[in-house]
C-alpha cells in the first residue's frame, strides 16, 4: 500500500491520478490533496476520499508535502510555481511522481542535488516512455532519444500560413485534453521544447543526441535509439493514466488501467521531421537548456507571460516565441544559482516581456 498526495488535485493530471487511486484501493491510499484555487471542488474531492489533509495555492501545499507521512507525491501543479513543493517533496525523502515540468526545468541543477538516484519518476506520457524503454539497456549502450510530438492543431503549416492563429484554434488539440497553458504551448511546440530540456535533466543524454520527431497520431510516445541500431519504442492509446499509474508505484505496472492497442485492426503511423522555422520552440530551448544556470526559468517565465497575452488579444501567435527569444536574448545570468536568484530571473523574464508585449 502506498501513501500518496496528489498536488494540483482538481486538474486533468489530478483527476485522472484520483480515478487511479480510486480503482485500485488495495494499492493506493490518498492522505493528501492539494489546489490551486478552486475550494470546492477540492472539498468535494476530499470528502469522497474522506482525505482530512487539504491545501489550497502554492505554499500550502509545500507545508501539506512537509507535514503528512507519504510515500508518494504526484506534483500535477500548472507553473513554475510547483518548485517548491518539488524541493520539499524531494528534501522530505518521499517519491516525487513529476508531471509539473516545469519545476524542474526551472530548478535544473537545484532539483538533480535535492534528488536521490530514481527519487524522481517522470508522469509526462514522453518521459514516462523514455524511462520504460531505457530499461532494455545500460546508459552506455543509448545512442540517442527520440521524443515524439502530435504537431498540434498546426501541424503542416508554414510560418506565413500562422499570422493570423486565433485563441480557439490554439486550443483545439487534435488529441490531448489539457488545461489552456499546456494546450497552448503544444500548439507553438514550446511544451516539446520544454519537454527536451526535461529528458535532459532526467536522464542525463546530451542535447545533441535528443531529437524531436512529428508522429501525428500519439500512439508511440517517445523512442529509445540504441548503439547496436535497435530502438525500443514504447506505444498505447493515448491515455495519461498510464504514467499516472508507473508515476505512483513504478516501476511496478498496474493493471487494468488502461486499454490495449488492438493489433487485429489495420493501422498506419506516421513519423515526420519537426519544421524548425515554422516552429522555432525547440531549436530555442535546446539553446537555452545548453547555456544552463536561471535560462530555462527565463524561457519558461516569458513564455507564460506571452500565452496570457495572447489569450487577451494583446499579442499575435506568433509574437509567444518570437517574445521568449527576445528576452532570453537580453538576460544576464546571475553568478550563483540559488532559489533566490531562479525568482528574481523569472519576475525579470515576466517584466522584460511585458515590456516587449506592450510594445508590438
Amino acid at each position: 500500500m502506498r501513501r500518496v498526495i496528489v498536488l494540483g488535485s482538481t486538474g486533468s493530471i489530478g483527476t485522472q491520478a484520483l480515478e487511479v487511486i480510486r480503482a485500485n484501493p488495495r494499492r493506493f491510499e490518498l492522505v493528501g490533496l492539494a489546489a490551486g484555487s478552486n475550494a470546492e471542488i477540492l472539498g468535494e474531492q476530499a470528502a469522497r476520499f474522506q482525505v482530512e489533509d487539504t491545501a489550497l495555492g502554492a505554499i500550502e501545499a509545500e507545508q501539506l508535502v512537509r507535514d503528512v507521512e507519504a510515500d508518494v507525491v504526484l506534483n500535477a501543479i500548472t507553473g513554475s510555481i510547483g518548485l517548491g513543493s518539488t524541493l520539499a517533496a524531494l528534501k522530505a525523502g518521499r517519491t516525487l511522481a513529476l508531471a509539473n515540468k516545469e519545476s524542474l526545468i526551472v530548478g535544473g541543477d537545484l532539483v538533480l542535488a535535492a534528488a536521490a538516484p530514481e527519487q524522481i519518476v517522470p508522469v509526462d506520457s514522453e518521459h514516462s516512455a523514455l524511462a520504460q524503454a531505457l530499461r532494455s539497456g545500460g546508459p552506455g549502450e543509448v545512442r540517442r532519444l527520440v521524443v515524439t510530438a502530435s504537431g498540434g492543431p498546426f501541424r503542416g503549416r508554414s510560418r506565413a500560413e500562422m499570422t493570423q492563429i486565433t485563441p480557439a484554434e490554439a486550443l483545439a488539440h487534435p488529441t490531448w485534453d489539457m488545461g489552456p497553458m499546456v494546450t497552448t504551448n503544444s500548439a507553438t511546440l514550446v511544451n516539446k521544447g520544454l519537454e527536451v530540456i526535461e529528458a535532459h535533466l532526467l536522464f542525463g543524454v546530451d542535447y545533441d543526441d535528443i531529437e524531436v520527431v512529428v508522429h501525428p497520431q500519439s500512439i508511440v510516445h517517445s523512442m529509445v535509439e540504441f548503439v547496436d541500431g535497435s530502438t525500443i519504442a514504447q506505444a498505447s492509446p493515448p491515455d495519461m493514466r498510464l504514467p499516472i499509474s508507473l508515476g505512483l508505484d513504478w516501476p511496478h505496472r498496474v493493471g487494468g488501467v488502461g486499454r490495449p492497442l488492438n493489433w487485429t485492426e489495420a493501422t498506419a503511423w506516421t513519423f515526420e521531421p519537426l519544421d524548425d522555422e515554422a516552429f522555432p520552440s525547440v531549436t530555442l530551448a535546446k539553446a537555452v537548456g545548453r547555456a544552463g544556470a536561471t535560462f530555462p526559468a527565463v524561457y519558461n517565465a516569458a513564455n507564460e507571460q506571452a500565452v496570457a497575452a495572447f489569450h487577451e488579444g494583446r499579442l499575435p501567435f506568433l509574437g509567444i516565441v518570437d517574445t521568449i527569444a527576445r528576452v532570453v536574448d537580453r538576460h544576464e545570468p546571475p553568478e550563483k544559482l540559488t532559489v533566490e536568484s531562479l525568482a528574481e530571473a523569472e519576475s525579470w523574464a515576466r517584466r522584460t516581456a511585458d515590456r516587449l508585449i506592450v510594445s508590438v
